[in-house]
C-alpha cells in the first residue's frame, strides 16, 4: 500500500489554490454582458420615450378636465368627452376574466401538475394543445367569441354585450393562466409535499394546505399578467362590436365599449377646428388611465405575494 507524500500533497494545495484565485478576464462572457446591458438600456430608453410622449400629451386634458374626463360618456366634442363607459366596461370585462379564467385555469393546472399521469400520451397532447394556444393571435378568439358567445349562446350573453366579451377574453387568457399555475406548482419542492404525506396528510389536502400557498405568488403574477393583457386587447372587441360612438346606455346586457377601443377610435379621428383640446389628447389620457389600471393590479400583486411569502417564510 502506498501512500501519498507530504509534498505531493502540498503542490495540489498549491494548484487548486491557485485555481481558485487566479483572475483571468472571460472575454466572452464581458462581451455577451455588455451586449445584454445595452440591449436593457434601449429598451428602457424607447419604453421612458413612450411613457413621456403619452404623458405629455395627456396633460392638458387632465390638467382642463380633471376628474371629469372619468365621469364623462362619449361624444363629439373633445372639449367635453369622457371615458365612464370605456372604465365601465374594462372594469366588468376584467372582473369577469378574474372570475372565470383564474379558478378554472387553477384548477386545471393542479390537475395536470398533481394528479393527470404524464406517461399518458392524451395527457401529454392536451399539455402541448394549451401551449399552443397560448399563441394563438388575439383575432381568433375575437371569431370564436362572436360565433360562440354572441351568436349560439346569445339567450344567455344577450348578444354583443360585456358579457361576451368577458366571456372572450376570459379564454383568450386561459391557457396563459395554466400555463404560469403549472410552472408556479412545479417549482414547489417535492419535499414539502412528502413532509405532508408523512404525517397521513391526503393528497388533496396536502395540495390544499401546502403546494398552493407556497405556489401562490407565482400563481398571482401570472394572473395579473394575463389580466393586464385582456384589459389591452382590442381586436376582439372590435369584432364583438363594441361601441365607439355615443352609447344610448350603459349595461352588462347593452351594447358596450372599452378603453381600448376608446384609444383606438380617437387616435383616428379628426381634430374640430375649433376645439380647446384634441382627440389626441383624449386618447392618451384614456392611455395614462389604462396604464394607471395596469400598474394598480400589478400593485396588488407585488402587495399579494409578498404577503404569501412571507406566510410562506414563518411556516
Amino acid at each position: 500500500m502506498s501512500l501519498v507524500s507530504p509534498t505531493a500533497i502540498s503542490s495540489v494545495h498549491t494548484d487548486v489554490r491557485k485555481a481558485l484565485t487566479r483572475r483571468e478576464r472571460n472575454v466572452m462572457g464581458l462581451v455577451v454582458q455588455m451586449s445584454m446591458l445595452i440591449a436593457l438600456l434601449f429598451t428602457l430608453l424607447i419604453l421612458f420615450t413612450l411613457l413621456g410622449r403619452v404623458i405629455s400629451d395627456a396633460l392638458p386634458m387632465l390638467e382642463v378636465r380633471g376628474t371629469t374626463f372619468l365621469t364623462s360618456t362619449i361624444g363629439s366634442d373633445p372639449d367635453t368627452i369622457g371615458i365612464w363607459p370605456g372604465l365601465y366596461g374594462s372594469f366588468f370585462i376584467g372582473l369577469g376574466v378574474l372570475v372565470l379564467s383564474v379558478p378554472l385555469g387553477v384548477a386545471a393546472a393542479i390537475y395536470l401538475e398533481e394528479y393527470a399521469d404524464h406517461r399518458k400520451w392524451y395527457n401529454r397532447l392536451v399539455m402541448v394543445n394549451i401551449r399552443n394556444l397560448a399563441g394563438v393571435p388575439a383575432v381568433i378568439y375575437g371569431v370564436l367569441g362572436l360565433v360562440i358567445f354572441a351568436g349560439w349562446l346569445q339567450p344567455l350573453t344577450a348578444g354583443k354585450t360585456v358579457l361576451a366579451a368577458a366571456l372572450t377574453l376570459a379564454v383568450l387568457v386561459l391557457p396563459i393562466v395554466i400555463i404560469t399555475s403549472s410552472e408556479a406548482i412545479r417549482a414547489v419542492p417535492q419535499g414539502l409535499r412528502d413532509a405532508g404525506y408523512g404525517v397521513g396528510a391526503s393528497k388533496w389536502e396536502v395540495n390544499r394546505d401546502h403546494v398552493l400557498p407556497y405556489a401562490a405568488p407565482g400563481i398571482l403574477t401570472g394572473t395579473m399578467l394575463s389580466l393586464a393583457r385582456a384589459l389591452g386587447e382590442a381586436s376582439p372587441l372590435i369584432l364583438l362590436g363594441a361601441i365607439t360612438g355615443r352609447l344610448p346606455e350603459t349595461g352588462l346586457t347593452e351594447r358596450f365599449t372599452a378603453l381600448p377601443m376608446l384609444i383606438y377610435r380617437w387616435s383616428a379621428n379628426a381634430d374640430p377646428q375649433d376645439a380647446t383640446l384634441s382627440f389626441s389628447n383624449a386618447a392618451a389620457s384614456a392611455g395614462v388611465v389604462m396604464l394607471a389600471l395596469v400598474l394598480l393590479f400589478n400593485i396588488t400583486a407585488i402587495v399579494m405575494r409578498s404577503r404569501f411569502e412571507k406566510q410562506r417564510v414563518g411556516q
